[in-house]
């Protein structure tokens, strides 16, 4: 047999294999158990002894070329593979970023930072208190006796932890025992709102154990009824952003406000909707009123000198208002695709001057 022509023709298959299979069929057909030169080294022991040391040179010296051959072609083909996937697979950094962030705001925090923004502009700063509260601040203090509904068993929950004077302590139920620690802590005149979590004992649509509220505290020498409603006027008006709701005051009660009263707004309800700031129907959204003196002498201010205003709500509950989110439960159930369609973006930042809302 023609060793060179043997080798021209594998060579030829080997430069003309164009992938890992092909390559690998090409060395089989040569130097597998049947190939080509395989049976041409086993053929050795039929020929003369005298040829036998000049062919099997030969064979041998044929079989390393293939091999290294075949070594080169798969080198060049594992490369080039490689080139391939690196530009199939490149990341293009000059690429603009995602238009929408994966995370979102949560509503009651987006409201939260609306509030704050609206009462900012007031001139009142967020004053913040403990989540733990002992009797005397959440319930003493703030004129509530202790034959109060509030302080019963079903309303408030109770932990097993005592306070200095024997008193359990209590998971606050309102934010107003920050208003007493403030006013405790400094000097008049005071004008803070004071957000935050809440306990009671209470689950349906509209109420959960754990919920939202923020309530707002001015205390001067001079402050009246009709600045109150100014105020809350102002302040409905710029979270709805509406300038025509209406509004009304009615007389109710507080152990620590006197007078007292609940704001309610202009509303229009159906059976699948209810719209703000239309329609002749009314809505109560917050509790309001003048400063109680005893609440003042709790905290050694003179009430016949200082006096002020003080209103609570839910910040929950005007969240569901204004962005008609119908369960409030669902607030707290940490649901990716609720969070999808009622969150906010993250840039979303609420201010007075550049928008509250989306």
């Amino acid at each position: 047999m023609d060793l060179g022509a043997l080798r021209a023709e594998i060579e030829a298959a080997i430069a003309a294999a164009d992938s890992p299979e092909a390559l690998e069929a090409v060395r089989v057909g040569a130097l597998g158990r049947k190939g080509r030169i395989t049976e041409l080294v086993k053929s050795l022991g039929a020929l003369p002894p005298e040829e036998r040391p000049r062919l099997g040179q030969a064979y041998n010296e044929l079989k390393r070329e293939i091999e290294a051959a075949i070594a080169a072609r798969r080198g060049e083909l594992e490369r080039a593979a490689l080139e391939a996937r690196l530009a199939r697979e490149r990341t293009d950094v000059t690429l603009p970023a995602r238009e929408r962030p994966q995370g979102r705001i949560h509503p009651v925090s987006q409201v939260t930072e609306e509030i704050v923004a609206i009462f900012a502009d007031m001139g009142f700063t967020v004053a913040e208190g403990p989540d733990v509260e002992d009797d005397w601040h959440n319930f003493e203090a703030l004129n509530i006796p202790p034959e109060h509904p509030a302080r019963q068993m079903q309303d408030t929950f109770y932990l097993e932890s005592r306070d200095a004077q024997g008193q359990p302590l209590v998971l606050r139920t309102h934010t107003s025992p920050v208003q007493i620690r403030t006013m405790r802590a400094g000097k008049p005149p005071f004008r803070i709102i004071a957000p935050g979590r809440v306990y009671r004992r209470d689950y349906d649509m509209t109420h959960t154990p754990m919920f939202h509220q923020v309530e707002g505290l001015l205390i001067d020498r001079r402050t009246h009824m009709g600045h109150l409603k100014g105020c809350l006027t102002d302040f409905v008006r710029a979270f709805f952003e509406r300038d025509d709701i209406p509004v009304r005051f009615r007389p109710s009660y507080f152990p620590f406000t006197e007078p007292s009263a609940e704001m309610d707004i202009g509303c229009r309800r159906s059976k699948d909707e209810l719209v703000v700031g239309e329609g002749s129907d009314w809505l109560e959204i917050l509790g309001c009123g003048m400063v109680h003196p005893k609440v003042l002498e709790a905290v050694g201010l003179d009430p016949e000198v200082w006096q002020g205003f003080a209103f609570g709500m839910g910040i929950d509950r005007v969240a569901m208002l204004k962005y008609g989110i119908p369960d409030l439960r669902t607030f707290f159930e940490g649901d990716l695709r609720w969070l999808e369609h009622y969150g906010f973006l993250p840039l979303e930042v609420p201010t007075t001057y550049g928008g509250l809302s989306r």
